[in-house]
């Protein structure tokens, strides 16, 4: 896009819309298969999201933006799924330190579908699974929302006013025509009002 002179606000947003998307379905499908809860998947995503993450510094800020804290909710997950020794993880600890952009419904759901298929280790404890299901109990009483997955927002809003606010100022007379437009004997008045 830099290449095709996308303005960078645009880019940022276009970005910013695709690591959105790419959060909301890999976060969804861990949520809804147990074959994605597992701690090898947890390996193979972590890696993927490492690429992405070079690709951002790579990228600069300039162009990739905010668009890595998109994917905050599956960083977590991921990050839950490979940390060791998570039957001495107590809930405070899963829901400040490792998962706080995370909902007691998605992680009670992440805890009860993984699988060490690599380790053979186990899940959280007994006793961090029987509070998430007290505090699921308290936020249904409440009427916090009981939906576990990601709602996928398709819009990243942004006014025609920023994108002219973007565009750097172009003197059309000041433009060369292409080499096919300057061979065409259609286009000659281009060639007369660049003289």
């Amino acid at each position: 896009m830099k290449a095709n002179f996308v303005p960078p606000f645009l880019v940022r947003k276009v970005f910013t819309q695709i690591f959105s998307f790419i959060n909301v379905q890999l976060f969804n499908s861990l949520l809804l298969r147990r074959e994605c809860c597992s701690f090898s998947n947890g390996e193979y995503v972590k890696s993927g999201l490492a690429e992405l993450e070079q690709w951002c510094c790579y990228a600069t800020e300039e162009y990739a933006g905010t668009a890595w804290d998109e994917l905050k909710h599956i960083r977590q997950a991921v990050g839950f799924l490979v940390i060791h020794q998570k039957p001495k993880k107590t809930l405070n600890e899963i829901t400040n330190e490792l998962c706080p952009v995370l909902s007691i419904q998605q992680l009670y759901r992440i805890s009860t579908m993984y699988w060490d298929d690599k380790y053979g280790t186990h899940s959280v404890s007994s006793e961090v699974i029987s509070s998430m299901r007290v505090m699921m109990t308290e936020d249904s009483n409440n009427a916090v929302s009981s939906s576990f997955l990601l709602d996928d927002d398709s819009s990243i809003p942004f006014s025609v006013d920023d994108i002219s606010k973007s565009m750097p100022q172009v003197e059309i007379g000041d433009i060369e025509p292409p080499p096919l437009i300057r061979e065409n004997s259609s286009f000659v008045f281009l060639h007369q009002r660049a003289e």
